[in-house]
């Protein structure tokens, strides 16, 4: 069974199989996903707050299963098998990050993202090179936590 998000491609192996998963290739692209800006002052109040785990402190490696229940193998968009415990380089090496590929907005969760309700320097913002719509948040939800 595969998965689809405008920024990830998974493909779930035996380890990590689940009906409830749909796909969402064409859907209409109505979200953005969050960013942290350079204004950033790294306090650290973001990251305990997302159920994702998608937030990583400057220079800090990453990995998909990472307060996820993701296990084994995933495909990437571009086409690259990572197994879930690979380790990822930092998407910033200053400032806290959020990796798009893991960021639900807090979508079935709570309703607003968690990162910038907290946030005191309103650097938890919309990125809007990175779209996904409702259901594919969902999705993407549902996938991360079986």
């Amino acid at each position: 069974m595969s998965f689809h998000t405008s920024n990830v491609f998974f493909v779930q192996n035996e380890q990590n199989l689940s009906s409830g998963v749909a796909i969402f290739a064409n859907q209409k692209q109505s979200t953005m996903a969050i960013m942290i800006t350079d204004e950033c002052i790294n306090c650290g109040a973001c990251e305990p707050e997302c159920p994702n785990n998608a937030i990583y402190e400057g220079g800090a490696e990453w990995r998909y299963s990472d307060g996820t229940s993701l296990k084994g193998l995933i495909t990437t968009l571009d086409g690259n098998d990572v197994m879930a415990d690979d380790i990822h380089e930092p998407m910033n090496m200053d400032v806290y990050y959020i990796t798009h590929d893991k960021c639900t907005e807090c979508v079935g969760f709570h309703d607003e993202p968690q990162c910038a309700a907290v946030c005191p320097v309103d650097c938890c913002v919309d990125d809007p090179d990175y779209r996904e719509s409702e259901d594919e948040l969902l999705a993407k939800k549902d996938f991360m936590h079986l």
